[in-house]
């Protein structure tokens, strides 16, 4: 797929769920909103994207991607719009845990393609959520620099989408790919 437009993606910045952490998706059940070092590393991120000319801003709607668009967004003077599909990896169970009760989840083998969490989802349903979103910006504009907010995960998972050409070929380069997950606070252009 030839694209339209040019992405850019933004992971939000440190929050203090990251400093505890704490695996926290939606629905939020605590407060973890940007650390003052996250919010640090928001506004040099939109200092780097004002010389983007970028046209939008679509973001996840969870506490710590929304006071990151709005740092960007008064930064480069445009109104973030929000798009649940970019929420962060839902977790189900493990929502508002620990990151390490999270991990001993999975078995060493378990693919967590295709496993998922019990009320949660796989990284597979992840692809084609982000996808989605991406097909339907591309349907929509044109010619359009824009900035992408989420999460970790739904940003890898993105990022590895945009550089394969199936889903399958996705599962099959990540755990290459582990070393190079987008940090808070970081810009990748897609």
């Amino acid at each position: 797929m030839k694209f339209k437009n040019k992405y850019y993606l933004l992971r939000h910045g440190q929050a203090l769920s990251n400093v505890k952490e704490i695996i926290s998706c939606w629905p939020e059940k605590a407060r973890f909103p940007l650390t003052k070092v996250g919010k640090g590393q928001i506004q040099d991120a939109a200092k780097e994207l004002k010389d983007k000319e970028i046209d939008l801003i679509f973001a996840s709607d969870v506490l710590r991607t929304k006071q990151t668009a709005e740092i960007v967004g008064k930064a480069l003077k445009i109104k973030p719009k929000h798009d649940k599909r970019l929420r962060e990896y839902n977790v189900g169970i493990f929502n508002n845990k620990s990151i390490h009760e999270y991990r001993k989840y999975y078995r060493i083998g378990d693919s967590r393609f295709e496993r998922k969490p019990l009320k949660g989802e796989n990284y597979t349903e992840i692809i084609e959520r982000m996808w989605d979103l991406l097909t339907e910006l591309e349907e929509k504009y044109s010619g359009k620099n824009i900035v992408v907010i989420s999460h970790q995960i739904p940003l890898t998972m993105l990022e590895l989408r945009y550089k394969s050409k199936s889903n399958k070929e996705v599962a099959d380069k990540y755990l290459k790919f582990m070393d190079k997950k987008i940090s808070t606070g970081e810009i990748r252009e897609l």
